[in-house]
């Protein structure tokens, strides 16, 4: 392990010309040091070398030559249980992929999401320099990434128990009610009427965010962004809802029932921490229907809507659609008001609602 110590302010002590550490910090991460080619750990797999390169590229990992020793041990032994599990659950070439693009994309995603926070509480709160930050950072490393693994690992189970808690009450309830299987009619489906699920999808929009934004620095619209994504993901966790993702200035949210996703949306339009220190109001919508989740993401016409009808809300305020509005039309916690229809290009003329809080005098 590299044991030099950097000055805050971007020389390196004891290392020549500050130089970045070898190639050892590798072999710490990954377990071992890198020996085998592609070819090689496709012999130990028993497997075509064509799948060791797909797998990689669905990692989301720079291409590899064919005399590159690259692989690891470890690498054998992730590739040969994927494997395996696809022979036991007769999982199909692509439904293997998809699982390895799965992890790489959210891998990537939140390595960048976790190394930029320690370089900016390095640079912020312990006086390094942006570069020294960074070779600060990977000197600490191995004695870090244990600790997020771990972290990693408890989260990611967590989130897979509280999806099969979910489905399981779900689909209990609809196997009771004799509607399992069925469509939004009440008929019965097949192909992916069956995996769209009826779900509450919003977006929760920062208004004039180009605006707001155009004469911040870097670190400040890093702030700006994460008080906002923070903000918005406490409300909609609070709720019971769940962040499908966020996109910079917008976050889309999902809830497993109307009444939900409701609360969540008044949340967060009434919510401090999405408005902001200096109270930037955010704009939100809600629409009831059936979706199609793939690729951490949800598709289908009520997130289209969601989409459109965040764009014409006002300011500090909350739109839904009337099918939405007549579902959530004998809630007493709600107050609905018409809004003038609108045309919309590619969805025809749409008529919102604006759903508030009802006055409890």
């Amino acid at each position: 392990m590299t044991t030099d110590h950097r000055d805050p302010h971007g020389d390196v002590a004891g290392t020549p010309d500050g130089a970045p550490p070898g190639p050892g910090l590798d072999d710490e991460l990954l377990g071992g040091p890198a020996a085998r080619t592609a070819a090689e750990v496709a012999h130990d797999l028993g497997t075509g070398v064509e799948f060791v390169h797909e797998a990689w590229r669905a990692l989301g990992l720079p291409a590899v030559d064919e005399d590159e020793r690259i692989f690891t041990a470890e690498d054998v032994r992730a590739l040969r249980e994927i494997l395996e599990l696809a022979g036991e659950q007769h999982l199909s070439d692509g439904t293997v992929t998809t699982l390895l693009r799965s992890t790489g994309h959210t891998m990537d995603r939140l390595v960048l999401w976790q190394a930029e926070a320690l370089v900016g509480d390095l640079v912020e709160q312990q006086g390094y320099e942006p570069v020294a930050a960074r070779l600060e950072l990977l000197d600490r490393l191995p004695g870090i990434a244990p600790v997020l693994e771990r972290q990693l690992t408890h989260a990611w189970r967590r989130q897979l128990a509280a999806y099969a808690g979910r489905y399981a009450v779900e689909f209990s309830h609809a196997l009771e009610q004799g509607t399992y299987g069925q469509g939004a009619s009440g008929h019965g489906t097949s192909g992916q009427g069956e995996l769209r699920l009826a779900r509450a999808v919003g977006f929760a929009d920062i208004v004039d965010f180009t605006k707001r934004t155009a004469g911040f620095e870097s670190i400040e619209l890093a702030h700006f962004v994460q008080d906002f994504e923070s903000g918005a993901r406490d409300v909609i966790s609070a709720a019971g809802a769940r962040v499908v993702k966020t996109i910079g200035d917008a976050v889309l949210y999902v809830a497993d029932d109307v009444g939900t996703g409701a609360e969540v949306a008044l949340g967060l339009a009434e919510a401090p921490a999405t408005r902001g220190e200096n109270g930037v109001p955010v704009r939100v919508s809600l629409v009831w229907g059936r979706v199609l989740a793939r690729f951490g993401d949800v598709f289908g016409p009520s997130v289209n809507l969601a989409a459109r009808l965040v764009d014409i809300a006002d300011p500090g305020s909350v739109l839904v659609d009337r099918e939405t509005a007549g579902l959530l039309a004998d809630d007493a916690r709600f107050a609905l008001t018409a809004r003038p229809g609108v045309e919309v290009q590619g969805l025809g003329m749409i008529e919102p609602v604006q759903l508030q809080r009802a006055y409890r005098g």
